[in-house]
């Protein structure tokens, strides 16, 4: 994938990691019940939210190892 070919080209300058999220925030006029039948599509069964995206943005810039990776935030939903 682009992730893959882009760390290999500029490696060790450079990391190159990408995030592929799904649902991560709601829109105001979802309602109730929409917003439970995308909660059962994840492991979690959490409401998804900015934070999670901003906790992964951190670990992938603060990590010294990681590259090359895409890395699901989607709560488990893609082992459904």
């Amino acid at each position: 994938n682009m992730t893959r070919s882009f760390a290999r080209k500029l490696a060790p300058e450079v990391k190159v990691n990408s995030i592929a999220p799904s649902l991560i925030l709601f829109n105001e006029h979802d309602d109730a019940e929409y917003r439970q039948q995308a909660l059962n599509k994840s492991l979690m069964k959490t409401a998804p939210g900015e934070k999670e995206v901003i906790d992964l943005v951190d670990y992938l810039l603060t990590s010294c190892f990681v590259t090359g990776r895409s890395s699901p935030l989607d709560g488990g939903r893609h082992l459904r």
